[in-house]
């Protein structure tokens, strides 16, 4: 998700196109959200890890 979410960032600046910028940067914070989650070690969706 934090690969997709700097993927749209990218894209989204270089076009010119603020709903891929406004899109990557929220896919972005949820990504880098539930990472932290991950490595405090609780169980995110159910699951504590995710592969």
């Amino acid at each position: 998700m934090i690969i997709v979410g700097i993927i749209l960032l990218l894209l989204g600046w270089l076009l010119g196109i603020s709903l891929l910028y406004t899109i990557g940067i929220i896919l972005l914070v949820i990504g880098l959200i539930f990472l932290v989650l991950g490595y405090v070690g609780r169980p995110v969706g159910g699951r504590k890890h995710w592969f």
